[in-house]
């Protein structure tokens, strides 16, 4: 998904606003390290991680209570120094972004070949149906946000499956968030009609992350709250 991006594409001179902005356009019908968490949410049409810090007021969990979750932490480390040999393993330290994952989801583990051509630093998915998962890429080499619809028409050139997604969508939103630090946060909610995707952007470190929640629409319908819940759990790390 990385290499469609170009840096001027995704870039925006234009100072992000503190206004929080809600768009909604409707289209016509034609293991690394688990840790347990603590529980606690092309082109017509907009096209594409919420961001927040440690600091940022905790939202509220939509998961059913029941339900168990491990944390992830993600390194969004470069190609050149995936793989973990001989290098640093204390993930939770050099961690640059957290999520967290359902108890019983397996990780699919990331090629270097991968993680080096669409940015792919992550991934995980529900055993019972494959397509039901979370992941998340990066690319380096960006300070700030474009707008909205641009960073979302930008990550659906690069991913076949985003733009089969929006093309055949009822509905797509978007929304900015702001944390307590003034770091901007796009959040997209597609509903397709056979599937439903959540996706949060967000720029930090100079790098851009995209976490994504995708589901078909039976499990969507089935699993709405614990899908909400890991977009909702998604944040970036406080650089020390």
């Amino acid at each position: 998904m990385a290499t469609i991006f170009s840096p001027p594409a995704i870039l925006s001179s234009a100072t992000a606003t503190a206004t929080t902005t809600t768009t909604t356009t409707t289209k016509t019908p034609p293991k690394p390290i688990l840790f347990p968490a603590t529980k606690p949410p092309l082109t017509t049409l907009l096209t594409a991680t919420l961001a927040t810090t440690a600091l940022l007021t905790t939202s509220p969990s939509f998961a059913d209570p029941a339900q168990k979750f491990n944390i992830y932490y993600g390194t969004a480390a470069s190609a050149a120094n995936y793989g973990g040999y001989g290098g640093n393993s204390d993930k939770r330290a050099s961690a640059e972004y957290v999520y967290d994952v359902p108890d019983g989801w397996k990780e699919r583990l990331v090629s270097k070949v991968e993680k080096g051509t669409n940015g792919t630093d992550s991934e995980f998915y529900n055993p019972k149906k494959r397509t039901e998962k979370e992941y998340l890429t990066f690319l380096a080499g960006f300070r700030q946000l474009a707008p909205k619809d641009v960073v979302l028409n930008n990550l659906a050139l690069s991913d076949v499956d985003l733009q089969d997604l929006i093309a055949s969508a009822d509905k797509v939103e978007s929304l900015e968030k702001k944390d307590e630090n003034g770091q901007l946060y796009y959040v997209y909610e597609v509903d397709g009609v056979s599937a439903h995707s959540l996706i949060t952007v967000t720029c930090a470190r100079n790098k851009l992350y995209a976490h994504f929640v995708n589901a078909p629409t039976p499990e969507w319908n089935r699993d709405q709250d614990t899908l909400r819940h890991l977009h909702e759990s998604f944040k970036t790390v406080v650089s020390s």
